[in-house]
Formats: C-alpha cells, structure tokens, sequence
C-alpha cells in the first residue's frame, strides 16, 4: 500500500447533496469541507446524476432513461468495447463539471466519488444481462471513468491531490448466499478497480452497511469509508492491521437517517465507544488519530440543503475534535 499523504483531521462528503443549481453545490461543498471538498452529484437536479446512471451512461447496448432507470441489450454490450464515448460532457456529470470548474487552480486535496464494479455489475445483471457479461463490462466500465474522471480532475487543478472513492453498496452483499458471482472474483474485481485508481490517485471505498470487513480489507483501498455502527468492533484483528499497513478510516459519524437533534457531544462519544472496543481489541490508538477522517455516513440527497449544512457542520466539528486530540498527543497534523 502506497503511503497517504493527508493531514490529521479532515473531514469530506459522500457523494451527493439536495441541491438543485450546480454552482451553487459546487460552492457548498468548497465551503462547508475547505480542507477536503467532496465532488457532489445532484440527483434532485436530474435523475441521471443518481450513481448507477453516472455509472452506465456511454455503456455499449446499455440506454439510461430520463428517470435513471436502464435498459440493456444483451446482444450489444461487449467488455472489449464496454465504453463507447467519454461521459463527462453530459447530463450526469453536471455536478462534478461544476465542482471541478469552481476548483479551477487548487492546491489542497479533494475528493471524488464513482460508483464501483461490484454495484454497477448488479445493477447491468438486475436488468438483463448475464453475471458474466455485467460483471465484465462493468469492471471496464468503472476502469474507463476512472481514466476520465482524473484526467479532468488533473486539468482542473494539476497541483491538488485527488482522492477517489468507490462506492460499492454492493459488497453489503456479495458474501452472502445467492449473490450470482463467485466471492473471489467479486473481490478481485474491487481489488483491481482500486489498484488501478492507486496508479493515479489516492484510492478510497465507501460502503454504507456491514459488511464483511476482513474481506473487503483485502482488497487494497487506502482508504475505508464505513458508518460507525457497521460492524468494525467484530473485526478488530482486521482493522488494526490496516492501519499498521498504514490504511486511513473514513468515519461515518454523522447520522443521515435520522432526525439531526444529535449533538456533536453524543456523536463524539459515540465515535470514542467505537474507537475504545477497536483499541481494547489491539489497534494503536495513535494510528486511529493519525488515520482518521471523518464524513455523513451516506450520501445528502435525501436531505434538505439546511440539513446537510448542519451534518456537515457536525462532521467538521468532530474532525476538528480528531485534530485536537492528535495535537494534544504529539502528533504533526499538517496543513
């Protein structure tokens, strides 16, 4: 695993947020997550900004309709030629457009977020095609956007460093029975699509359940985005071993799923309970400082704008808490 270069203390979004008017998203998240602003999409604004349209627009035999579901012509789609023209250009990327032109010239880190092969393999089998086919063009698919997704990121702001996320809701289910790939193959493909970010960018995964945290451990992000109450503290072997490999967490502290009458105090000391169980299990509370950031635990579209300013406010409160703590036990924050 490649060495993380991100200052103590940050904290970023999950995909997407309620807003409407793509500049005014783009200038949300540069100013609610100065420090690490996350790319959004905006799925209130158009149906096809949702993750599974993102994923498949341009697709070979694969039609996304206005209203983001997919039609797919298994006779069509080929994993040779699975992306036939760049997506970036059209309606479902008018939110990373805008974030991207208002990022014009950054120098500080900022994120980015596609949706992963597992999910959209699932999503291309759910409407026709064969696992064997979906799961193909899929993982071609999410390698071809990756490839453009830098590159625009790259000629936006050629002195920032990107971050990547996946996001793979799918692997909440890839390890129980009947899910219609093979478990080493489902996680080989995760594990390619994160290696091939690694080579450009530095390579995050996002999901938004439990899972099962030892396995997907292995396939190599360097950074985990998880909820706080999704299962780590049964893992904790598995944890503390990535962060001795020098992997980051991505926290989930702030609930998206609930009213927002939580305090940053409750939502600290639920995230110190977490950190207690993973540190009673073997993990050095040292690298859970330094290795940590903190986000909503999913995406913000299902809230409104004044809702997802006050999660953000809370994630950036607790990250500010994290940078705190490192100062106080010694550690470089950095910028």
């Amino acid at each position: 695993m490649r060495e993380v270069l991100l200052p103590i203390g940050l904290a970023t979004g999950i995909g997407s947020l309620p807003h409407e008017d793509p500049e005014e998203a783009a200038a949300f998240a540069l100013d609610r997550q100065p420090r690490l602003p996350a790319a959004p999409s905006l799925p209130r604004r158009s149906p096809v900004e949702g993750m599974i349209p993102q994923a498949a627009w341009g697709i070979a035999g694969v039609v996304v309709l206005p209203d983001g579901s997919l039609m797919v012509d298994e006779s069509v789609i080929d994993p040779s030629q699975a992306v036939t023209d760049s997506a970036l250009d059209a309606d479902p990327f008018v939110g990373l457009r805008a974030f991207l032109d208002a990022a014009a010239g950054r120098v500080a880190p900022f994120k980015v977020q596609l949706t992963g092969p597992v999910t959209l393999g699932l999503a291309l089998h759910a409407v026709g095609a064969s696992p064997e086919r979906a799961f193909a063009v899929a993982a071609k698919a999410v390698e071809a956007r990756t490839r453009e997704v830098v590159a625009a990121a790259r000629r936006a702001a050629p002195g920032a460093t990107t971050v990547v996320f996946l996001d793979e809701p799918g692997l909440i289910a890839a390890l129980e029975p009947g899910f219609p790939w093979p478990v080493d193959d489902t996680l080989d493909l995760v594990s390619s699509a994160l290696a091939f970010i690694e080579g450009h960018a530095i390579a995050g995964l996002h999901c938004c359940g439990k899972a099962d945290w030892q396995a997907v451990l292995q396939v190599g992000p360097q950074i985990l985005s998880l909820p706080v109450d999704a299962g780590a503290r049964d893992h904790v072997g598995a944890f503390a071993g990535f962060l001795e490999r020098g992997g980051w967490i991505a926290w989930g502290a702030v609930p998206t799923d609930r009213p927002l009458g939580e305090s940053a105090e409750i939502l600290w000391r639920r995230l110190m309970g977490e950190w207690d169980v993973l540190i009673d299990g073997g993990c050095d509370p040292l690298l859970l400082l330094r290795q940590g950031m903190v986000t909503p635990a999913c995406g913000l579209a299902g809230l409104d704008p004044s809702q997802a300013d006050r999660v953000l406010e809370l994630a950036g409160h607790l990250a500010h808490r994290i940078e705190a703590e490192a100062l106080d036990a010694g550690l470089n924050v950095g910028a």
